[in-house]
């Protein structure tokens, strides 16, 4: 239906489904706009600058919600009040000027079947990657009377109620309180709140419903469909034609891609790592070789062993983030490790190159070698243990790590024939 190079989000279908409101920016800003299902030209609705791009955490401006039961109406949240305290608005499909709905701060909203109501969360955090947040930006829902100018709330845990969606039956939504996004429902009759799905892989996001018995929502990169009346989920598939131009074969300029280097010992190559690929590249003479040829993976740290033979470097190719060495002339990357440590730093060859040691993001320095054992140097909780270097005979390491006061490190010396580490530095 649309393909402006801007973004085009949120897309809501309209109550007679023969249109669809959306966020667009076709003008360089966020802006809601309204398309007809056959396509065509959008129309725009609304003109107040936006202050995009934002950070990601921070959402965009503008962001479309739904529509009013009437279809009259598109509902939208925006900071146009504020900076940091966003609101929902209705804009006329007719034209004309927003108007804000009269809860001073709201988060995501629904209107109710009858239009007299609306579920919403006053507080927005839907783009932060918190799991299982207990702080106090955790969202709680309440329901907003239109008509009688009051607020009630329905939902009241330390954890995430987000995505409120009013069918005819209750309030349906989605919250971790199990540690994982689910589907909950609010249930007017008896005041309660209830499970609905079971998911303990995913989160289930972004839930939106047809104002009677159907709630969609993002699963594992795919749209889940909930039916209240058969309660019933099934994960949609769907099927988008396409001439897969960019699965073609086709070269690509990666010198502004590069994220890290290293030099061969002799000095005569040097290897690179862009686009997920890992290059070796001559100073002078010679072919530029891709090492790793991965489309699927994201290859990255590359470290050249000092005897010259291979090139180590960190890959997701198996799924995790593991270490992996290569003929430094070409060929079958081997597998080193083969645990899930995480994302994987710094990686430093032994001066015999039969050993590299590396970091991971919760404070480890490990050491592997050719054959894929591997041994634990040190476990600092405040994950600050770096600067790992060999001796000369390549059977100690040195490292620094953080005392606990945020202010001073030590040096540590760790034996690799023993497995003990001695401190050096006061």
């Amino acid at each position: 239906l649309t393909s402006h190079p801007g973004l085009e989000l949120y897309p809501k279908f309209s109550p007679d489904g023969q249109q669809i409101a959306f966020t667009g920016q076709y003008r360089g800003d966020e802006q809601v706009y309204v398309i007809d299902i056959h396509g065509g030209e959008p129309k725009q609705l609304t003109y107040y600058p936006t202050p995009g791009p934002l950070p990601a955490r921070w959402g965009t401006g503008h962001q479309v919600y739904g529509w009013s039961p009437d279809g009259k109406q598109v509902m939208f949240r925006t900071n146009r009040d504020h900076f940091d305290a966003r609101r929902l608005y209705q804009v006329s499909v007719d034209g004309g000027l927003p108007t804000s709905l009269p809860m001073p701060r709201a988060g995501s909203g629904d209107y109710s079947p009858d239009g007299k109501q609306v579920a919403y969360s006053p507080l927005f955090r839907d783009f932060r990657t918190w799991k299982r947040y207990e702080g106090g930006w955790a969202q709680n829902l309440f329901v907003y009377d239109l008509e009688n100018d009051e607020a009630r709330q329905i939902t009241d845990h330390k954890r995430t109620e987000r995505d409120p969606v009013w069918l005819n039956d209750g309030i349906y939504y989605i919250s971790d309180r199990d540690g994982t996004l689910n589907l909950f429902k609010y249930d007017f009759a008896n005041n309660s709140n209830s499970q609905i799905t079971q998911h303990d892989q995913w989160d289930a996001k972004w839930a939106s419903g047809d104002g009677a018995h159907r709630v969609v929502y993002e699963y594992g990169g795919r749209i889940a469909l909930y039916d209240t009346q058969s309660q019933s989920e099934q994960i949609l598939k769907i099927n988008v034609p396409d001439d897969q131009v960019r699965r073609t074969a086709r070269r690509v300029k990666v010198g502004s891609q590069i994220e890290d280097f290293d030099i061969a010992p002799d000095g005569q190559r040097a290897v690179f790592t862009a686009r997920g690929d890992v290059f070796s590249v001559p100073v002078e003479h010679g072919v530029t070789r891709n090492l790793t040829q991965k489309a699927t993976a994201h290859d990255r740290e590359s470290a050249w062993s000092p005897d010259g033979r291979y090139v180590a470097f960190v890959s997701d190719r198996s799924g995790e983030e593991e270490i992996y060495i290569v003929d430094q002339a070409g060929g079958e990357a081997r597998q080193l490790t083969d645990e899930k440590f995480g994302r994987l730093t710094d990686l430093v060859w032994s001066p015999d190159s039969q050993n590299i040691a590396f970091n991971d993001q919760q404070g480890y320095i490990r050491t592997v070698n050719l054959k894929g054992d591997v041994k634990e140097v040190v476990h600092n909780e405040y994950r600050s243990a770096s600067g790992s270097h060999w001796s000369p005979d390549s059977q100690w390491l040195t490292y620094a790590a953080n005392e606990g006061n945020d202010l001073s490190y030590s040096v540590y010396v760790w034996s690799l024939k023993t497995g003990k580490t001695q401190r050096v530095s006061d």
